[in-house]
């Protein structure tokens, strides 16, 4: 559901008047462009702890843009905006928020397409016009619109958090949960919201709760959203409040953050004490480079990257402006579960930031124009410690000190014999090795011939010091000249499992 951007110069008063509904889509007020984007603003839910130290600079480069639009629907489609973006497998996947008369009902439809690069072009399965993936849900809450995906992956599941709303949203928005196994072919799990407004103060902005922005870290869902109806809001509703819960329905065991850290709350309507950003429809993602959390959202001269450490009771650095032009939130360019890319040539010196959002208002008076803006964050020391070494360089093969390969999975290191083998248990191969690995123990040596076992089902493994380690490569195994061998699904799941290696599904 759209956001419309207003400038400092209107008034509270005049927020009702502008809000309305523009070609089927469900829209609202916004928060008024922060100053340059110079400081992380807190949205008024109490005050942050003081963090320990000031914080600090970071040096950018090679900023960039796409020539031109990446990213439109088909058909009829007037309007395109609020996208998720995923790096997946070696393709940039987008879901984005527009309307085909074609989906039924009418009202806005999540549409899906695919690029080599995040400059696109973008297209849909098969190289046609993107695809409608998922669209309202007659009489519940999501009955019209479904719109501001966000799309992260978590064991081989993908997990689409959602605006959803009934048609008038006078407060009625709310955040809606679709799972799938390919990212195309979705279905509800519930047919209601996992996050409703929590109805803490009624403003002039009848949004309600959307927008959500999720990410995967430590074995928690966290899901960061819109709701002019919290308490920390700010006068037009804007506002970042963050929940978590290690269930993605959100169902149980939910955590939400407040002025002092995160507690638990007996459901997602809870009083919102915290706002984390003044901004609407805005990102998260979490960068390991720089062990923290990183939002995206529009400001005055473009997108604004604001930092916050991994208990968001501190920030540890200054904000990064990426220059673009835009006309509503911004969708990062992420990796599966929601955290940065990783740079393939210099890992633990230089983090990519990328976006991509709608740049102009279309024919039909709602945003649309996807492009690309972005840059890089150059001189971080990411593997200063072995720790955080081991989360950068996650996928990642380099020589060994004998004359091997290293392979860096799920913080283990597997030694490979063959280069070859090593390519195809790696995402990203490096030419020198890392002196930070010397520092680490290898977990297991993967031999020419070593065991290699199969289940119905489950795929390839090998077999390393009586440990399973699945790997996602069909090559691997004729690679290291080891021969299959079939096991049923009880021999596979006796075996005490180690990280998968290769691209994760």
């Amino acid at each position: 559901m759209r956001t419309r951007q207003y400038r400092a110069r209107i008034v509270a008063g005049a927020l009702a008047m502008a809000s309305a509904l523009v070609a089927g889509a469900c829209t609202a007020g916004s928060a008024q462009p922060q100053a340059q984007g110079a400081q992380p603003d807190i949205g008024g839910g109490g005050e942050q702890q003081a963090p320990s130290e000031p914080p600090q600079p970071l040096s950018t480069d090679n900023q960039r843009a796409s020539a031109g639009v990446v990213a439109e629907g088909g058909a009829d489609a007037v309007y395109n905006y609020g996208p998720t973006v995923m790096m997946d497998g070696g393709r940039t996947r987008m879901w984005w928020c527009s309307q085909y008369g074609s989906a039924p009902p009418p009202g806005d439809d999540i549409l899906y397409a695919e690029a080599d690069t995040p400059d696109g072009p973008f297209a849909g399965p098969g190289g046609g016009i993107p695809k409608a993936v998922f669209s309202g849900n007659p009489g519940r809450f999501d009955a019209v619109h479904t719109c501001d995906p966000s799309v992260i992956r978590v064991d081989g599941t993908y997990y689409m958090y959602y605006t959803g709303a009934a048609g008038d949203h006078a407060l009625g928005n709310a955040i809606g949960l679709a799972t799938s196994t390919d990212g195309q072919n979705w279905t509800r799990p519930s047919e209601e919201p996992v996050i409703k407004p929590a109805h803490d103060e009624h403003r002039d902005n009848t949004y309600g709760a959307g927008q959500p922005a999720a990410v995967y870290l430590d074995g928690w869902f966290y899901v960061m959203f819109t709701d002019t109806t919290g308490r920390a809001a700010g006068w037009n509703g804007a506002g970042q409040f963050l929940l978590r819960a290690k269930d993605p329905t959100f169902s149980a065991g939910v955590e939400s953050l407040s002025p002092t850290g995160f507690s638990r709350v007996g459901d997602t309507g809870n009083v919102r004490t915290n706002s984390l950003v003044d901004a609407f429809s805005a990102d998260l993602m979490w960068v390991d480079a720089l062990a923290a959390f990183a939002i995206a959202h529009q400001t005055e001269h473009g997108t604004t990257i604001t930092f916050w450490n991994r208990d968001f009771t501190a920030t540890p650095y200054e904000p990064v402006l990426i220059p673009d032009e835009w006309q509503e939130g911004p969708g990062l360019v992420r990796q599966p579960d929601g955290h940065a890319p990783i740079s393939e040539t210099e890992p633990c010196a230089r983090v990519p930031l990328d976006v991509i959002h709608a740049t102009v208002i279309g024919k039909a008076k709602a945003p649309t124009g996807l492009r690309h803006f972005g840059l890089d964050v150059h001189g971080v020391d990411a593997c200063s410690n072995p720790e955080q070494a081991l989360a950068v360089l996650d996928g990642f093969a380099m020589p060994s000190p004998v004359r091997t390969m290293d392979v860096v999975a799920g913080g283990k290191i597997v030694r490979v014999d063959r280069r070859s083998v090593a390519e195809e248990l790696a995402v990203h191969v490096l030419d020198e090795r890392l002196p930070v690995l010397d520092e680490l123990p290898v977990m297991a040596r993967l031999e020419p011939g070593a065991r290699a076992v199969g289940a119905p089902g489950l795929g390839t493994a090998f077999v390393l010091d009586d440990r399973l380690w699945p790997v996602t490569s069909t090559e691997a195994a004729a690679r290291n000249d080891s021969e299959v061998e079939p096991v049923s699904r009880a021999d596979w799941e006796a075996y005490p499992a180690g990280p998968t290696l290769g691209v994760r599904p």
